[in-house]
């Protein structure tokens, strides 16, 4: 099942609805929600992103001291977290997510997950007597900010339903529902392991380029006039060649996906070599110390591979 629309945060709402995880994608989808005429009750770690939301909103946005606090104001409650630790940290600490859940509570959760995990959560809410919907975003800092992720769903059907054609939208400009828990969670690693193998291989050819004493921003023109032209290479591209990776999505993050892709291909019965190669580049390119800037910084260390 699949729901398109026109780009932009258009619809207009006024129940208040629950947030919690303002970093980097979050912060770009409140503000969406935000824009349709939506109030938030958010929770953050850094209370300072909460801080800021409120200043940036007054009235709008009312910061609350623990998770639970944000489910006891909200029946629908959205979480976007960085990694697997973080979720079970935030749903499992005292006064955490899963303290709050009761009947009626309706969780959303976009996190980046093996489907184990994802499945895990659903079990946790649902036999606390909440509803559960994982919808796993594609898309980074720049589509949550102007609401054009892509959510991939799964689990409560009719929770997707009832979300899908206002802070989907809102949030984003596709949204797709894959059936039973854990599903949402596998498309997600295998888009994922895509994107990290298609930047692995520009950032290899960039090297290569670079090494032959080829002009590289010669080499994303051509790139870019056949049939391998992708907005990824026309955005990532010229920032690489000028060494910017300031961070859309951090490597650190593409490297967990890689690993998390690995992993449920092993599960599967299947060899992924291509993509074991390129979580072994970014996994370089971390020791490097590049863990916190852009998953494009996998070039930096592909220019000093040795054969």
């Amino acid at each position: 099942t699949a729901r398109l629309r026109r780009p932009g945060c258009t619809d207009t709402m006024t129940d208040s609805v629950g947030f919690i995880g303002l970093g980097i994608m979050g912060e770009g989808m409140a503000k969406c929600l935000l824009k349709s005429g939506r109030k938030l009750v958010v929770w953050n770690r850094s209370a300072a992103k909460c801080a800021a939301l409120s200043a940036d909103h007054p009235g709008a946005v009312t910061a609350v001291d623990s998770p639970s606090a944000v489910l006891a104001a909200c029946d629908l409650v959205y979480c976007m977290l960085s990694t697997p630790d973080a979720v079970k940290a935030v749903y499992e600490m005292e006064g955490g997510v899963l303290a709050g859940v009761r009947a009626g509570t309706k969780l959303v959760d976009c996190a980046t997950l093996a489907a184990e995990d994802m499945v895990r959560l659903e079990k946790q809410v649902t036999e606390r007597g909440g509803r559960f919907l994982e919808a796993p975003v594609s898309g980074s800092k720049g589509p949550a900010a102007s609401g054009q992720l892509i959510f991939l769903t799964a689990g409560d059907e009719p929770l997707f339903e009832e979300i899908k054609g206002t802070d989907l939208e809102a949030m984003g400009k596709a949204s797709f529902f894959f059936g039973a828990p854990g599903k949402g969670a596998r498309m997600k690693l295998v888009v994922n392991m895509v994107m990290g193998t298609m930047m692995a291989s520009l950032g290899e050819g960039l090297a290569l380029c670079g090494a032959a004493g080829m002009d590289c921003e010669q080499l994303l023109k051509v790139l870019d006039l056949g049939v391998m032209s992708n907005g990824m290479f026309r955005l990532k591209g010229p920032k690489m060649v000028q060494s910017d990776h300031a961070p859309n999505f951090p490597l650190q993050h593409a490297q967990k996906d890689m690993r998390l892709a690995g992993e449920l291909g092993a599960q599967l019965g299947l060899g992924l070599p291509v993509a074991a190669a390129t979580n072994a580049a970014m996994l370089a390119a971390r020791e490097q110390g590049l863990s916190d800037e852009d998953f494009s910084s996998v070039y930096e260390a592909q220019k000093k591979t040795k054969p």
